[in-house]
């Protein structure tokens, strides 16, 4: 399951950056005009890895909840 959700948001990551690329916006002009589009970048990168952190520790919890419920069934 983990290998499926990091896929999905892979893609759609791509598929943003690939969009994004062909259509000329003009925040996104003023930005990169002022230097400030690596500002942005860096932001939206640090909540992603933030995001995947979280969702890393929470899959470890319920794979070791789940274990914990199956050994007490047994």
């Amino acid at each position: 399951m983990r290998k499926s959700v990091l896929l999905a948001v892979l893609f759609s990551f791509v598929a943003f950056i690939a969009q994004a690329g062909t259509n000329s916006v003009e925040m996104a002009d003023t930005f990169r005009a002022d230097g400030k589009i690596r500002v942005v970048i860096a932001v939206i990168l640090i909540i992603l890895i933030g995001l995947f952190v979280f969702l890393f520790n929470l899959d470890k919890k319920v794979n070791k909840l789940h274990k914990d419920a199956n050994e007490n069934i047994h």
